[in-house]
């Protein structure tokens, strides 16, 4: 595969956060219900299964990534959306951050931080009101944070929240994650 992502790529060239409307750009991976987890491919521009979880086990909201950013994993900064329906894989949501829950990651003895950010569609009605994790309530913030811990021991990783923030820290891991850091 190339080193460089193709020039006709539009997600390579999206920005994290639309600066006309001040929205994040976060794009799907993996949608709503599914029990596949689909990953983007930056070299190629596709999305591709890159695993199946479980029968009975499946993604609780749409799972993606905000582009032109890199965490210590080496991957674009996960995104776990609040949307009123499920979208598809490729979807570009305009979303508004309302958090993150820190984390570090263990596999084969190498632990980094792989956090999740936390926001809610733009143009949600059900979750309109919604500004920080705090207003989700402490219980689905515990089933979230279990469906990561459980997904990540699927496959072998250790997955350990190490804290909650709102709106302006998971900002903050935006700008620390930027590629291109005049974005």
């Amino acid at each position: 595969m190339p080193d460089q992502p193709p020039v006709w790529n539009p997600i390579s060239r999206l920005p994290p956060r639309d600066e006309e409307s001040g929205s994040y750009n976060a794009i799907v991976e993996t949608p709503r219900g599914s029990r596949h987890k689909y990953k983007y491919e930056e070299a190629t521009g596709l999305f591709s299964l890159s695993g199946v979880l479980p029968a009975g086990a499946v993604f609780p909201y749409d799972f993606g990534f905000l582009p032109g950013t890199k965490g210590e994993d080496g991957d674009p900064l996960d995104v776990l959306l609040l949307l009123d329906d499920t979208a598809f894989a490729g979807c570009r949501i305009p979303a508004r951050l309302l958090g993150a829950i820190e984390a570090e990651q263990t596999e084969e003895g190498e632990t980094v931080r792989n956090d999740r950010l936390i926001a809610v569609s733009t143009e949600s009605h059900n979750h309109r009101h919604v500004r920080t994790l705090d207003q989700l309530g402490e219980s689905l913030l515990g089933e979230i944070e279990h469906f990561f811990i459980s997904y990540n021991e699927i496959k072998g990783k250790k997955f350990s929240p190490i804290g909650r923030a709102g709106p302006d820290r998971a900002e903050a891991l935006i700008r620390e994650a930027l590629t291109d850091p005049g974005t």
